[in-house]
């Protein structure tokens, strides 16, 4: 992938990214009853800059199809693009006032977001991009983050994209994947 960062794409507003991407509907497949394949509410955006790309066939209603795929297609963003993080920037000092770790930090220096906040996505990307920056040490990235390894081991399991992307940066940086709790 090309060096922009994420934030280029993820600021934008759902009008400016739809603007970047290639939008196909079309008829559904599967099960659905006798209005399932009537209508083309399928949608797919082929994001052009990155190269991503997402589906919603859930709904009958293309528009919430379309709402649906830009959720999507932001949450790819965080889980697919990896953005360097400078040495400098690698300690809880200088992290410490990062806008997605300020937002999801409690009160005991812990992260606990379920994936329904809205901190959560752009969490995972910091913490992602941490990991894919030290190598995907598990103890480094969580000193960064001035949280214990454990909770950084709970956050990655909270949903099992961000756990399979984590795994993936281990083995990509020779490290063995990390076992389920």
């Amino acid at each position: 992938m090309t060096s922009v960062e994420r934030t280029v794409w993820t600021t934008l507003t759902d009008a400016q990214l739809v603007a970047q991407c290639e939008v196909d509907t079309y008829r559904a497949s599967g099960p659905g009853g006798q209005h399932r394949n009537k209508t083309s509410s399928a949608v797919r955006l082929r994001h052009l800059p990155s190269g991503l790309m997402v589906i919603a066939e859930e709904s009958r209603s293309q528009h919430e199809n379309k709402a649906k795929a830009l959720r999507r297609l932001r949450r790819a963003f965080q889980l697919d693009w990896r953005d360097p993080v400078p040495v400098e920037l690698r300690s809880a000092e200088a992290l410490a006032n990062h806008v997605d770790l300020q937002a999801a930090k409690q009160i005991h220096n812990a992260l606990h977001l379920s994936a329904k906040n809205v901190h959560f996505w752009p969490l995972v990307g910091l913490v992602l991009d941490l990991m894919d920056s030290c190598d995907a040490r598990v103890s480094e990235v969580a000193e960064c983050l001035g949280i214990s390894t454990g909770n950084l081991i709970d956050l990655l399991q909270t949903d099992d994209k961000v756990w399979q992307q984590a795994n993936g940066l281990r083995v990509r940086h020779g490290q063995k994947p990390l076992r389920s709790t």
